[in-house]
């Protein structure tokens, strides 16, 4: 059985001109998705009848569901309700109970309704009302050749709860739906490429599909399985390409599970394991400390650009190379902070060649635990806040890898 087709179509000059980000087609898409929707394509029109007309024909005859986004306020701009009444013959009438909920709004908020919004009571004949009780303008739904149309408000807040509340609902009970299977195989460490070739002499099964993201924070391999695949088939699949991958995974995200980034997959570790840590940051800037803001088992925390000063305050000698500094550093820390662990992140560059994205710089982080010394390196490059951000993702991951037993 395949998947019904949906589209995402967004209207406004504001998403069109780039003045908005379209964030209403991705949440949607997300959500589309996992009830088992195909996402054939995202569209948005300006503020032109025509347009609006000749696009709306064209969803009408090849896609089985769409949800439009804007264009219901009350303004001469908002032409959505116009354009449905043109493209499919179907004349606007009033709803006089959404012209009383509108009325309802205002007077609950003891404000006078000015004339211009009984527009938003007139909907396409055949339409039916989906009512918001978060703003001033209703929805509707309306059947047109194959698509089942359905017309909400393009204000974040009333979308969500429009389609959380009533859209989902109707659309499980209108449509068969089996979503398929994704799982989101998330590192840090690795880019994109090395994981394909990793993966490129392995034979995933014709079914499944593959695919990589990039974030700042992460890469993401994605293996979508279809919502008939045996579970068994599934889970030699995913262990096969977890085994591949190898020390860069922190976390496998598997559906109907929530899911986890970098910094709560530590901070459920460090719970678990009860442990808690000291740190020091020199290039990642205090971004360590701002990614774990709030997390109980981080006791100190300190940013230092001159090490020299620090020396003196801890009574060390500045001898030895960065990572016998940064070993000593660890030590005092510990005496001083009574934590567990200690992190500390050093660097080998001055500021020129920090600030520089031409040149690179190398930090050293060094994990101090009961057993001793861990210790990574790492060669940052490009932009300031690119290498302050892998600075910090470099020294987490070196206490991810040690409370996941992946330290070497």
């Amino acid at each position: 059985m395949s998947n019904p087709i949906a589209e995402i179509f967004s209207q406004g000059e504001e998403v069109i001109t780039g003045q908005v980000a379209d964030t209403n087609a991705a949440w949607l898409s997300q959500r589309l998705v996992e009830m088992g929707f195909s996402i054939a394509r995202h569209t948005a029109v300006g503020d032109k009848l025509q347009d609006l007309v000749d696009l709306l024909k064209e969803i009408s005859h090849r896609a089985d569901f769409c949800i439009c986004t804007g264009g219901l306020g009350p303004t001469i701009d908002d032409l959505t309700a116009e354009a449905v009444a043109s493209a499919f013959d179907s004349p606007l009438q009033l709803d006089t109970e959404a012209l009383q909920q509108i009325e309802h709004y205002f007077a609950n908020r003891d404000k006078k309704m000015a004339d211009i919004n009984r527009k938003q009571a007139y909907f396409p004949e055949g339409a039916m009302r989906i009512d918001n009780a978060w703003g001033t303008a209703p929805g509707f739904a309306i059947q047109q050749n194959r698509c089942w149309f359905v017309f909400v408000p393009g204000v974040p807040t009333e979308m969500r709860n429009m389609f959380s509340e009533q859209i989902k609902n109707a659309l499980q009970k209108r449509f068969v739906l089996q979503a398929d299977k994704l799982y989101t195989i998330k590192s840090v460490g690795i880019g994109e490429s090395d994981l394909q070739q990793k993966l490129n002499d392995y034979q995933l099964p014709d079914s499944v599909q593959l695919s990589f993201r990039a974030t700042p924070d992460e890469v993401q391999t994605k293996l979508l399985f279809a919502a008939n695949a045996d579970e068994s088939d599934i889970n030699t699949t995913v262990e096969q390409v977890l085994d591949l991958i190898g020390d860069p995974v922190f976390v496998c995200d598997q559906p109907g599970k929530p899911s986890m980034n970098f910094i709560s997959v530590i901070n459920q570790l460090m719970i678990e394991k009860q442990m808690t840590l000291s740190l020091l940051e020199t290039a990642s800037q205090g971004l360590i400390s701002a990614k774990c803001i709030g997390q109980d088992w981080l006791l100190n925390a300190s940013y230092k650009q001159s090490i020299g000063c620090l020396m003196t305050d801890l009574e060390l000698p500045m001898q030895g190379d960065l990572i016998q500094i940064a070993s000593a550093i660890a030590e005092k820390l510990k005496q001083k902070n009574q934590t567990d662990l200690v992190l500390v992140q050093m660097y080998q560059g001055d500021k020129k060649q920090f600030e520089d994205k031409q040149q690179s710089i190398v930090i050293y982080n060094v994990l101090l635990t009961a057993n001793g010394i861990v210790q990574n390196r790492h060669i940052l490059a490009g932009p300031i806040k690119r290498k302050q951000n892998q600075a910090a993702i470099r020294a987490l991951d070196l206490l991810r890898r040690f409370l996941q037993n992946k330290c070497h």
